[in-house]
């Protein structure tokens, strides 16, 4: 694969121009509403298109349909497995763990606040968690799975972000490569996945070597069906892991979009989760993305980062993959059980949340320019 920290690396300098010209067709034709409208009706793989969206729109749900013909399904049918026992708490270490740490991209933060999603955490928590499910389903690729038409959709939203903030002048792509490029995607892959895995064995929640590469490799081919380049992410954890340790110094620091999103998010589980555990959800955060990280965002401290950190340290003397510290695992399922049971549902009036390409951006304020080897990552999901 390329090396994706390389000053002359192409990942910078390019988008996804499949998505890129169905996107700028339905801006020039003023049927992104339309589309939309349509597109929440996609929900199935198997669904037939319908007949009156516009024909590039159709021509593009018909060539990202199919399932890459590398991809081993026996891979992705082994996750689903390991989410039944660990779902909550990939849940947990995705939505508190995996949040931040793509808050801590300066300019992916902006990015979020273009969409209209810094002051609503709850939105892009519930497309997160849907998002998951749908990959952690029994048969997501398959016939009945709805994994595939919420990719395309996401596809979309990345790929009209891109074109907004390009052709309102509000990027410079001299200096910081194309907005949502390939080398976000790549960024955005490896937090979902070997930040989430890191962040779960910090809080001494093991899983087997043979889940956690059935896991990276599950986010590797969404990575692709997304529209990463296939020779552009690791094939291994290993090399994953590898990857991410060079390109995270260069992508990530402190920014008040990052900062006010964390504080969000925050505020948002100290809303819905009972007294007694508010301060265990930043002391949950800190422990799993490290306190560099955590204090650049300014998760606050609290009583429980001690109690969890002693948490962690007994289970790997421990060395047990199965039977956790109860009080790390009561926190971890508290706060996986209000992902995956929907709870984000009270805010958003009890219905699924619809990955609806964009029209406009929030662009009221310029795209900062952050420190020269500060960059982006982590735009959705």
């Amino acid at each position: 694969m390329e090396d994706p920290t390389s000053p002359t690396d192409t990942l910078r300098g390019e988008g996804d121009p499949l998505a890129d010209r169905v996107v700028a067709e339905l801006l020039d034709t003023g049927e992104i509403a339309h589309a939309n409208q349509v597109l929440h009706g996609l929900r199935r793989n198997d669904q037939s298109v319908a007949e009156d969206l516009p024909q590039v729109l159709r021509d593009y749900l018909t060539a990202t349909n199919p399932v890459p013909a590398w991809v081993d399904p026996e891979r992705i049918t082994r996750v689903h497995q390991f989410f039944r026992h660990d779902g909550v708490h990939v849940a947990s270490a995705l939505s508190l763990g995996g949040m931040v740490a793509s808050y801590a991209s300066p300019l992916g933060a902006k990015l979020l606040h273009t969409t209209h999603r810094l002051d609503h955490p709850h939105r892009r928590l519930s497309e997160t968690t849907q998002f998951l499910l749908h990959m952690m389903a029994k048969d997501p690729l398959g016939p009945h799975g709805q994994l595939i038409p919420a990719i395309q959709k996401v596809r979309l939203i990345h790929a009209a972000v891109r074109q907004l903030l390009l052709r309102g002048g509000h990027w410079d792509v001299a200096r910081h490569g194309v907005p949502i490029c390939q080398e976000d995607l790549l960024g955005a892959t490896l937090i979902f996945s070997v930040t989430v895995l890191d962040g779960m064995e910090r809080l001494g929640v093991r899983c087997t070597a043979q889940e956690a590469e059935d896991y990276y490799y599950t986010w590797r081919v969404v990575g692709v069906m997304l529209g990463l380049r296939p020779e552009a992410i690791p094939e291994t954890l290993d090399q994953a892991r590898q990857t991410w340790a060079r390109m995270a110094p260069q992508h990530l620091g402190p920014s008040p979009e990052g900062i006010a999103l964390t504080g969000s998010l925050l505020d948002f589980y100290h809303q819905i989760t009972p007294p007694g555990a508010h301060g265990a959800i930043p002391a949950l955060a800190r422990a799993m993305v490290g306190p560099r990280t955590a204090d650049w965002m300014q998760v606050p401290p609290s009583r429980w980062d001690k109690t969890l950190a002693k948490a962690a340290r007994w289970e790997e003397r421990a060395n047990r993959a199965e039977d956790h510290h109860a009080l790390a695992r009561t926190v971890l399922d508290h706060v996986g059980q209000i992902m995956l049971n929907r709870e984000v549902r009270r805010v958003t009036h009890g219905q699924s949340t619809e990955f609806d390409i964009p029209q406009d951006l929030d662009t009221t304020t310029d795209i900062p320019t952050p420190r020269d080897n500060t960059s982006r990552t982590a735009p959705t999901p």
